[in-house]
């Protein structure tokens, strides 16, 4: 099972790695580059707990099988995608397609993990296997960048013989696969899935279509009333796709909440750390791979820190204090983008990381041990549809602020030397295509006014993202306030029958071990 979800964590960072090169070479539009990453998000968030259901309804194992093989070949499709008009629709249909695959593999996986340890073993499994889990999307940066210095297509590629070991240990482990049918709530998942989809798109394309357009809002606000319609009806079905009474229980919601606010920073900051190094600092993909680790190197050893602390008073003191950490990391690191040097950022970077490692596996772990009404699985599939549609609408927004603001800036500075406004954004296109490379439609320029434009072009690009990383280090002080709200204490201990927090209920129906379970994800 590792092996299985090993491909979904990676693709999680892998790909943010090679996106400049993807879009210079497929000519991709700066909202298209975009939906490659958040097309794979929004499908693993839409489909998550539907995911959830199917595995618990057709079978735990044949959901694996089909989640791997349709993650596999969807990457595959997406290593050969065409060079032409058809590019950019083609890498993102394949993009969600891989999101569908990963969002029916890993409950599934998740579940068989679950039951074949007895409770007294279950706690220590489900540490290795997120602890792997866990190191794997660290391991996407750095193999992304040197897969794409060979080429991009292979960092898709990569999945294939990935697949190929998990089917096969899947089949030599020979996994339980009992499963209990019952009615699926399609019309719950059409909903949520149009709902999210909806409001994604409008924040995606304002760039594009302008905030003061209908379209844009009507995507926005059309969206979010299918999500307001896919509660009320969530209520009164009798076999819901998500249980909303599940959210009664205050630590579940107010834990929730915080992985909603805290994942429209953490999985974003992938993509933007990318695109900065390689744009502004002029790294290459595999050095560009290494500023990433350097997040990690400060989030590993606090996640680490954070399940100790949940163990020992619970999970309200780590998330505060990550909350806080992170919100100093990211405005600090915001605050030296402008440098344009490694040297002074590394420190603010690591940081950040730790800031989110110490709250993201406590909140994560204990949300889950707090829903004693669900299966495991159905609040593995709550958390995770949160934690997706955070991260997806973060890129959308965060991303939509880039565009404009890097247009805004190089037309700004351009314009200071003589530029006209419409060359301007010709220069702002061709440098978010460009992989770091120099901007285009300077063919007549000399090489010493060529290199003066794009060192101005380069400080635009940078405070851009100066002000995407401030606005995150805002965002984790809201996740902070909201955090405010946790209880305090530990868990209740789950042989106290009368505790109304208890642990969650397990595939067979036993707790599923210890909270230090999820210490890592």
């Amino acid at each position: 099972m590792i092996f299985a979800v090993s491909m979904t964590f990676i693709d999680m960072t892998i790909v943010s790695i090679a996106i400049p090169e993807i879009q210079k070479e497929l000519a991709l539009s700066s909202t298209g580059v975009q939906w490659v990453v958040n097309g794979y998000l929004l499908a693993l968030a839409a489909l998550f707990a539907l995911g959830g259901r199917l595995s618990d309804t057709l079978g735990h194992r044949k959901m694996v099988f089909i989640g791997v093989v349709v993650f596999a070949a969807a990457s595959t499709m997406c290593g050969l995608t065409p060079t032409g008009s058809i590019a950019e629709a083609w890498m993102i249909t394949f993009r969600v397609i891989q999101g569908a695959g990963a969002a029916i593999m890993y409950p599934a996986a998740l579940a068989i993990v679950v039951s074949a340890y007895p409770l007294r073993a279950r706690g220590r499994a489900l540490a290795i296997f997120f602890a792997v889990a866990g190191g794997l999307t660290a391991l996407g940066p750095l193999l992304g960048g040197y897969l794409s210095e060979w080429t991009w297509r292979a960092i898709f590629w990569v999945n294939v013989p990935v697949a190929i070991i998990a089917i096969v240990l899947t089949i030599i482990a020979k996994p339980d696969d009992t499963y209990q049918p019952a009615k699926l709530d399609i019309r719950g998942a059409i909903l949520i899935a149009a709902g999210m989809g909806l409001s994604i798109l409008g924040l995606q394309q304002a760039s594009v279509w302008g905030w003061s357009s209908p379209l844009t809002w009507g995507c926005i606000v059309g969206g979010l009333i299918i999500l307001a319609g896919f509660v009320v009806f969530e209520t009164r079905v009798a076999s819901p796709l998500i249980r909303i009474g599940i959210f009664r229980n205050r630590s579940f919601a107010v834990e929730n909440i915080v992985l909603f606010i805290s994942q429209i920073v953490f999985v974003p900051v992938f993509f933007f750390a990318s695109m900065y190094s390689q744009i502004a600092l002029g790294m290459s993909a595999s050095s560009a791979g290494t500023y990433l680790l350097i997040f990690f190197a400060g989030f590993a050893p606090a996640a680490q820190v954070g399940g100790r602390i949940l163990d020992r008073v619970g999970a309200r003191p780590a998330v505060l204090l990550g909350n806080l950490i992170g919100a100093v990391g990211f405005g600090l690191w915001a605050w030296k983008l402008t440098d344009l040097s490694l040297g002074s950022q590394w420190y603010f970077i690591v940081l950040a990381g730790a800031g989110i490692g110490l709250m993201l596996g406590p909140a994560n772990t204990d949300a889950v041990n707090r829903a004693s009404r669900l299966s495991y699985g159905e609040a593995t599939g709550i958390t995770q549809t949160v934690r997706n549609f955070g991260a997806s609408l973060g890129l959308a927004v965060l991303g939509t602020v880039l565009i404009t603001q890097n247009r805004s800036n190089i037309e700004s500075s351009l314009g200071g030397l003589g530029i006209p406004k419409a060359q301007a954004d010709a220069v702002a296109q061709s440098l978010s295509q460009s992989g770091g490379g120099s901007p285009s439609g300077f063919a007549n320029a000399t090489s010493a006014q060529t290199q003066k434009i794009f060192s101005a072009v380069q400080l635009d690009f940078a405070q851009s993202c100066r002000t995407v990383f401030f606005i995150m280090s805002g965002v984790m002080v809201i996740a902070f306030f909201a955090s405010l709200l946790l209880p305090g204490g530990r868990m209740p201990d789950p042989t106290d029958d009368d505790a109304t927090d208890g642990p969650t209920r397990g595939a067979t129906g036993d707790p599923t071990g210890g909270p230090t379970a999820a210490a890592t994800t």
